[in-house]
């Protein structure tokens, strides 16, 4: 939404404008079902088909973007979709996409892409030819399956463009900066033990009192498996404060939900991104994993303003060193 251009080159959405189309959208994305017998009715349709079927996130986004492609955003971006019929991640890069046209895909089919969360949205198919008749398809679903916390895609592709000499970027991988927004989840507590799963088979591990065990597992051990790595070599190059991780880890189990679209939760979200903005830094604790509040680090709003005043000033010097170049 930021980075798709309008037809004046401009970004199609400012930041401001995109918590207003959320609250507006939000639930005729995510229709809720009114009552106990609408709840039955939604929870007996997800066993056999996806909880939403899309129609109306499609034609939304389909509308906003067009026909627009990868290659034309206003910055870079790296967007994570899984490919389940080939198994594999596909990730979408401007960067690609500007050297590779079958990787060139209309922003509207990557965004239908990796929304398509499975159980709760329908897989997305489509094909994409360059100008010599070579085609590529794609059957995709949500890239957070294999990269729930994308952090580590975005660092790689950066040192990818290093390696590849890319005028943009320093060798110096210690001026990384890096900003981790994450979008809430339940507060850790302990739920299993090895005592009671040890009995578990498939059904249990599916779904457990009133959550899913495999899924919680998976989700956790994802976002472990990039935090603690890219914190521990942040560490390593003296660049610990280059590592910005936004991420409210104490969420009731309805505002960690990802369809509650009713107008109470959705101002609670709102309440819950702005009370965000005046807690204090976090770093993750290398032998936990888990975010700790930092001493003296300030707050998460105004590490922001000092990114973005470092980001600004990166952006000036790219150009003036762009200019000299021509």
């Amino acid at each position: 939404m930021l980075t798709a251009p309008n037809k004046e080159g401009r970004p199609l959405f400012a930041a401001k404008d995109i918590i207003p189309f959320y609250l507006e959208q939000g639930p005729k994305i995510f229709p809720y079902g009114r009552g106990l017998l609408g709840s039955i009715k939604k929870m007996l349709k997800s066993l056999v088909r996806p909880k939403y079927n899309g129609k109306y996130l499609h034609k939304v986004i389909q509308e906003k973007l067009g026909q627009t492609r990868l290659c034309k955003t206003l910055t870079n971006i790296i967007v994570p979709t899984f490919d389940i019929k080939n198994l594999q991640p596909i990730v979408f890069s401007t960067f690609e996409a500007k050297e590779d046209p079958l990787m060139d895909a209309r922003l509207s089919d990557i965004c239908i892409s990796t929304s398509a969360a499975p159980t709760y949205l329908p897989a997305h198919y489509f094909k994409n030819q360059d100008k010599d008749g070579h085609v590529q398809e794609f059957n995709l679903v949500d890239g957070g399956v294999a990269a729930n916390n994308p952090v580590l895609v975005a660092t790689s592709q950066v040192t990818k463009q290093i390696f590849l000499g890319d005028p943009d970027f320093s060798m110096d991988c210690g001026r990384f900066l890096v900003i981790s927004l994450g979008t809430g989840s339940p507060k850790v507590k302990p739920k299993y033990n090895a005592t009671t799963a040890i009995k578990w088979g498939l059904c249990r591990w599916l779904l457990n009192g009133g959550s899913s065990p495999i899924v919680d597992v998976l989700t956790q051990a994802s976002d472990d498996m990039v935090n603690l790595p890219l914190s521990a070599l942040l560490q390593a190059l003296h660049s610990e404060n280059n590592y910005l991780r936004i991420q409210d880890d104490t969420l009731s189990r309805t505002n960690s939900s990802v369809d509650i679209s009713t107008k109470d939760n959705m101002d609670k979200l709102v309440e819950i991104g702005k009370n965000l903005l005046k807690k204090p830094v976090s770093r993750i604790n290398s032998h936990t994993g888990l975010l700790e509040p930092c001493q003296n680090g300030g707050s998460n709003e105004e590490s922001l303003k000092r990114f973005a005043k470092l980001l600004s000033e990166e952006r000036r010097l790219r150009k003036s060193k762009a200019a000299l170049r021509l």
